[in-house]
C-alpha cells in the first residue's frame, strides 16, 4: 500500500483546507489526498512547532520531509529573520507547500527542494527540523538523523518528534551514538521533542 512518502501516478485529488493555531496565531493550508496528515496537522508537529517555535533556531532552517509545510511554513511566518528550506520526495506534497507558502506571504522566504532525505540537499543550516517518516522504517528514519550531522553549520541543531511508543528511546540512543549531545527538551501525551548537535 502506498504511504505519504510516495509518489502515485493518477491519485485522484481531495482538494481540502486544513486549520489549526500556534502559539496564539491562526494558520490555514491547503492539502489534498496522498500526503501526511492530510485532514488535520499531526499532533507531534504540533507539539514540536509549540516547543521550538520561539526558540532561537537561527536563519538558515532545513524542513526535511515536510509534507504540505506545516512545520517549515509555521517557523517562517513566527520569525521574520528565518530562511526555510522545504524538502520533501511527495511531489504533490511540495506543489502544496508552494502554493501554501505564496497563500501565508512567504514565498520570498522559502524554496521547495525534491529530495529523498539527503540526496539533492547542498546547503548546510543553522537548524535541520522533522516529524520523520516513521512508517518509512529505520533504515530511513536512522538516515535522516545520521545524515542531518554533514548539514548542519558549527553549532547547528537537529530537532525531531517521535512518539515514545513509536520509538523515541531508541531514536534518542541512537542519537547518542553520532553526536555528542542528544537529548529530550520536552514531552508531552507520549510525544519527545528530541534535539542533538555536533
Amino acid at each position: 500500500m502506498p504511504g505519504y512518502f510516495d509518489n502515485v501516478e493518477g491519485l485522484r485529488h481531495e482538494d481540502r483546507e486544513v486549520r489549526f493555531e500556534v502559539l496564539g496565531q491562526p494558520f490555514v493550508l491547503s492539502s489534498d489526498a496522498g500526503v501526511f496528515s492530510k485532514s488535520r496537522p499531526d499532533e507531534g508537529t504540533l507539539f514540536l512547532l509549540k516547543t521550538i517555535g520561539k526558540m532561537d533556531l537561527g536563519e538558515q532552517i532545513l524542513d526535511l520531509g515536510c509534507g504540505i509545510g506545516p512545520i517549515g511554513l509555521i517557523l517562517a511566518a513566527l520569525d521574520p529573520k528565518r530562511h526555510v528550506t522545504c524538502s520533501d520526495v511527495n511531489l504533490r506534497a511540495l506543489e502544496l507547500t508552494k502554493s501554501n507558502a505564496k497563500r501565508l506571504g512567504l514565498s520570498d522566504r522559502v524554496e521547495t527542494v525534491t529530495s529523498d532525505l539527503y540526496h539533492n540537499i547542498t546547503s548546510t543550516y543553522d537548524s535541520i527540523v522533522s516529524n520523520p517518516p516513521i512508517r518509512a522504517g529505520k533504515r530511513v528514519t536512522y538516515a535522516l538523523y545520521e545524515g542531518a550531522k554533514a548539514h548542519l553549520k558549527e553549532g547547528g541543531r537537529l530537532y525531531i518528534v517521535i512518539r515514545k511508543k513509536q520509538g523515541a528511546d531508541s531514536a534518542l540512543a541512537y542519537l547518542s551514538t553520532i553526536y555528542k549531545d542528544a537529548r529530550v527538551i520536552a514531552s508531552h501525551k507520549g510525544y519527545r521533542v528530541i534535539t542533538a548537535a555536533n
